[in-house]
C-alpha cells in the first residue's frame, strides 16, 4: 500500500477523489479555486448554510475541467481548536470509507486548509488513519466472479497526503505514521486468522517472515528447548494439544551494544478452549483472539525494525493452544515454573498467566531496562473497564506514567489499577508456592499479582487487553473484529524511550 505526500496546489492533484478537510467557519475564501473547479457549488452550499465546516458536514463536487481531481469531497472537521490526533485519525478513516463507497482504489487527503500551523502529530495521525482504515481481511474468501457482487468494493491501494508545509518537514511524520499503522495492520491480520490457520508453529513462521522483512534477529524455542529451559508452566498448558508450543523471540539491535533492552512480551495463545476447565460453547469461536497480545508484539517489532528505532528491543511471544485430552493438566495439579516456583493449578482456563510466567522469567535474564507485557488475560477486566480502556498494572510508577501517556497519544488508552501486596494473599496455596487464580474478587489485580512473581526487581508493567483488543467499534478508521491494541501504544512508548 503506497502513501505519498504532495505540497502543490490541491486543485492540480490527479486523483479520483480529493477529500478536503475544512474546519468550522472556513476558510471559505481560500477554497474558492477548488469551488470553481467543481462548478462553484460549494459557494452556494456555504451561502445557504448547508456546509459550514461542522463535523457532520459533507459536500461533494465533480471536476468541470480536464485536470485535477475527478471528485472533491469537502469534509467538515468542526472547531480547529478542538482538533486532535484522535480526530485526525477519524477524519482520515471517514475519507477511506467515502472512497470505498465510491468503489475507488485511491484517494488524496488534503490538510492544506487547517490553518498555518498544522501540527506534526496531526500529519502522523492522518497517515495512520488512512492505512488503518484500508485494512481488510479477505485472505480466506473465494474471489468473487466478475459481476457477482455489485456491492463489492475493491481495496484501496494508493493514498496521498496533500499539505501546505515543506515536504522535508513532513517526511518523517508520514513515515512514522505509515510504519505504526502497517505494523498494527500486520497484528490485525494475525488476530483475524482462525485457530486452525494461526497455530503456534505458523505464528513462528510468520515471525520468521517479519524478521526477514524488518531486519530482526529471530530465535524460536520448541518443546525440546523448553524442556532444557525448565519451562514447566508453558509446557503444562500445551500438554492438552497435539500442536507443539513455540517461544518466539525477535530482537532489534538498534541501540548501543550491551545497552539493556526494552522487552515486549505478548500472550500468544492461538486458541483457548479452557482446557479441562472448559469454556461454554457460546462465543468460543472468539477464542482465536487469545493471541492478541502476541500479535501486537509481533506487529510492533515489525514497525520497530522498519523504522530503525535507535534502541535495543526484544519481543517475546509464548505460544500454545489450550485444549483438553488425556494428557492435559488437571485442576489440582502442581507444576514447576522456569523460576523454580511451584504453582497449584486451580483453574486450567487461567492458562495465559502460566505461559507468561515462563516468558517473563526468561526475559528477565537479559537484565532489561523495562518489561511490558500485554495479554487478553481476564474477563474481570472487561467487567471493570469495559471496551475502551485497557487495565494497567505494574511495579514502577514512572513506567506506568509513560505507558499512560503513550496510550493517550496512540488513542489506545489504559487505566491504572492497584497492585497492593494484600492482594497476594488470595494466591496463597496449601500445597505450592502459589495458586494460579485468586477467586472472583479483584480478578484482574490478582492475575497481575501472579505475573509480578516472575519479574524480580525489573521495572515491569502489565496491560490487560481482554476488553480492548477486538470487538465492535465506532471508530471510522477501524473495522469490527481485531483492532491490534496495544500495538501502537507499545510503539509510542518505545519511540519515547528512544527519543525517536
Amino acid at each position: 500500500m503506497r502513501l505519498e505526500t504532495y505540497t502543490g496546489a490541491p486543485d492540480q492533484v490527479e486523483t479520483p477523489l480529493l477529500v478536503v478537510l475544512v474546519p468550522d467557519g472556513g476558510p471559505f475564501a481560500e477554497l474558492a479555486t477548488l469551488s470553481r473547479a467543481t462548478g462553484d457549488t460549494l459557494s452556494q452550499a456555504v451561502s445557504s448554510g448547508d456546509f459550514l465546516g461542522r463535523e457532520s458536514d459533507r459536500f461533494i463536487g465533480y471536476q468541470r475541467g480536464s485536470r485535477g481531481p475527478e471528485r472533491v469531497l469537502f469534509a467538515g472537521v468542526g472547531p480547529l481548536e478542538a482538533m486532535s490526533r484522535s480526530r485526525m485519525r477519524s477524519a482520515a478513516g471517514k475519507a477511506v470509507r467515502a472512497a470505498e463507497d465510491l468503489r475507488l482504489r485511491s484517494l488524496a487527503l488534503c490538510l492544506s486548509f487547517l490553518g498555518s500551523e498544522v501540527e506534526p502529530g496531526w500529519v502522523q495521525a492522518s497517515a495512520e488513519g488512512l492505512v488503518l482504515a484500508s485494512w481488510r481481511f479477505d485472505e480466506l474468501r473465494s474471489p468473487p466472479a466478475v459481476g457477482d457482487d455489485p456491492e463489492d468494493r475493491p481495496p484501496l491501494v494508493e493514498f496521498a497526503l496533500v499539505v501546505s508545509l515543506p515536504l522535508r518537514s513532513l517526511e518523517r511524520n508520514v513515515r512514522v505514521g505509515h510504519a505504526l499503522a502497517t505494523g498494527e495492520n500486520r497484528a490485525r491480520t494475525l488476530q483475524a486468522r482462525p485457530g486452525n490457520v494461526a497455530t503456534p508453529s505458523r505464528l513462528a513462521a510468520e515471525a520468521a517472515g517479519i524478521a526477514d522483512e524488518a531486519g530482526l534477529q529471530l530465535d524460536v524455542l520448541g518443546p525440546a528447548e523448553m524442556e532444557a529451559e525448565a519451562m514447566g508452566a508453558l509446557l503444562s498448558v500445551a500438554r492438552g494439544s497435539d500442536e507443539e508450543p513455540r517461544l518466539i523471540v525477535l530482537r532489534h539491535d538498534g541501540g548501543d551494544p550491551g545497552a539493556p533492552p526494552l522487552v515486549l512480551v505478548g500472550k500468544g495463545l492461538t486458541f483457548d478452549a479452557g482446557g479441562i476447565s472448559i469454556k461454554p460453547a457460546k462465543g468460543m469461536e472468539d477464542m482465536k483472539y487469545d493471541m492478541s497480545g502476541g500479535a501486537a508484539v509481533l506487529g510492533a517489532m515489525f514497525a520497530i525494525g522498519r523504522l530503525g528505532i535507535p534502541a535495543n528491543v526484544v519481543g517475546v511471544v509464548p505460544s500454545s493452544e489450550n485444549l483438553l485430552n488425556g494428557s492435559a493438566t488437571k485442576p489440582g495439579d502442581v507444576i514447576i515454573s522456569r523460576s523454580g516456583k511451584s504453582i497449584e493449578v486451580i483453574n486450567t482456563d487461567a492458562e495465559g498467566r502460566l505461559i507468561l510466567a515462563d516468558a517473563l522469567d526468561y526475559a528477565e535474564g537479559w537484565d532489561p531496562a523495562a518489561i511490558v507485557d500485554c495479554a487478553t488475560l481476564t474477563g474481570a477486566c472487561v467487567i471493570a473497564l469495559g471496551h475502551y480502556r485497557s487495565a494497567l498494572l505494574g511495579n514502577d510508577q514512572a513506567l506506568l506514567t509513560e505507558l499512560q501517556q503513550a496510550g493517550e497519544k496512540a488513542d489506545q488508552p489504559c487505566w491504572p489499577l492497584p497492585l497492593d501486596r494484600e492482594y497476594r494473599k488470595q494466591l496463597e496455596s496449601d500445597v505450592a508456592d502459589l495458586k494460579n487464580v485468586g477467586g472472583r474478587p479483584a480478578g484482574t489485580i490478582t492475575a497481575a499479582c501472579f505475573l509480578s512473581e516472575f519479574v524480580g526487581s525489573t521495572p515491569w508493567a502489565h496491560l490487560d487487553i481482554a476488553g480492548t483488543s477486538y470487538g465492535k467499534t465506532e471508530k471510522p478508521y477501524l473495522r469490527n473484529g481485531p483492532n491490534g491494541t496495544p500495538c501502537r501504544l507499545l510503539l509510542e512508548w518505545v519511540r519515547a524511550r528512544a527519543g525517536f
